[in-house]
């Protein structure tokens, strides 16, 4: 074989454009066994390219839902938000839980009027004079949408950080209190966020959280630490079971140290103390008193703005605006 020969069979010493373009002769992969190879061959290839296994892991939903991948699927459902929430810059956040049940005055005042209605025409029906009592409660408590509404217009107005962004309301993206305090926030042209939870029947997110702030998480756990991840305060409004297992918990990492103090305010006084007897508590020394200290009340939205505020200028964080000084 002559120089020239042995050149013509060697690869070229740089690569050429042709790796950029669609190859003129297909891999052999490209096309299944032939039939005329093997009868059985069409066949088979189907069965493999049918068979759960030969689904792509991240595509294979069935497979995301074993037991065995439970780490995997925490793992994700942390890692959407946690992304999505850095891109948006979400670093501080006002934390407003309260029931779902609590609508705003004039829907509240409309409930009460059907029910009065109803109830005239048996005035002897045990559960609809129930139901009537529990309206006209809701009523009376509805003033607390009006107020976790104006507590979202102030955290919306609230000026930017020295180092940049801003603080912002973040809610369980439900109705009642939570929408409240989304709505406020959206009022005033502000971002605010909602965390909703996958439940088996089916729920919409509030319409007034930031659409690429709403998120869907399917684990409780991991929604809680969204919560508590970036909170520089949390506000509890009346509400039930879930209110009060956020309260709870944010007051038990508190005391045992596990996340860093932040201001707890619960708002209406009348309501929390029955909800739990403090000072039963106390007395029988289950908890010490300087647990007493670990939240405070307020009865309006301004006034929960102005603790908060008040607490961050005594700890030194520079979150948020000086508290006002007229009082």
């Amino acid at each position: 074989m002559n120089e020239s020969d042995r050149g013509a069979t060697q690869a070229p010493k740089h690569p050429t454009l042709a790796s950029t373009q669609p190859r003129s002769k297909p891999l052999p992969e490209r096309s299944p066994k032939p039939a005329h190879e093997d009868p059985t061959a069409p066949g088979r290839v189907a069965a493999i390219l049918a068979s759960p296994s030969y689904r792509e892991a991240d595509r294979d939903l069935d497979f995301l839902g074993w037991d065995a991948v439970r780490g995997v699927r925490l793992e994700i459902d942390y890692q959407k938000a946690e992304l999505l929430l850095g891109q948006h810059r979400i670093e501080h956040t006002i934390v407003v839980f309260g029931s779902t049940r609590l609508m705003e005055p004039a829907t509240a005042a409309a409930a009460v009027r059907e029910l009065e209605k109803s109830a005239a025409r048996a005035p002897t029906d045990a559960e609809l004079a129930r139901q009537l009592a529990v309206a006209r409660r809701q009523l009376a408590n509805s003033r607390y949408y009006d107020e976790a509404r104006a507590l979202g217009r102030l955290v919306g107005r609230a000026p930017p950080l020295p180092t940049g962004g801003k603080v912002v309301v973040m809610t369980g993206g439900g109705p009642g209190i939570m929408e409240a305090a989304n709505r406020g926030a959206c009022d005033v042209g502000a971002k605010t966020v909602g965390l909703n939870i996958t439940l088996p029947h089916e729920q919409y997110p509030n319409p007034y959280v930031t659409p690429e702030l709403c998120f869907s998480f399917h684990y409780f756990a991991v929604r809680k630490l969204h919560f508590l991840q970036r909170a520089r305060a949390l506000v509890a409004f009346p509400g039930g079971f879930g209110t009060l297992d956020e309260v709870f918990e944010t007051l038990a990492l508190i005391q045992t140290r596990k996340m860093p103090a932040v201001p707890v305010v619960l708002v209406g006084r009348s309501y929390w103390e029955r909800v739990f007897d403090v000072e039963f508590l106390l007395a029988e020394g289950t908890i010490d008193p300087e647990d007493h200290e670990l939240f405070g009340y307020a009865e309006s939205g301004e006034e929960v703005w102005d603790i908060i505020c008040r607490w961050h200028a005594a700890a030194g964080t520079p979150h948020f605006p000086a508290p006002r000084t007229n009082r």
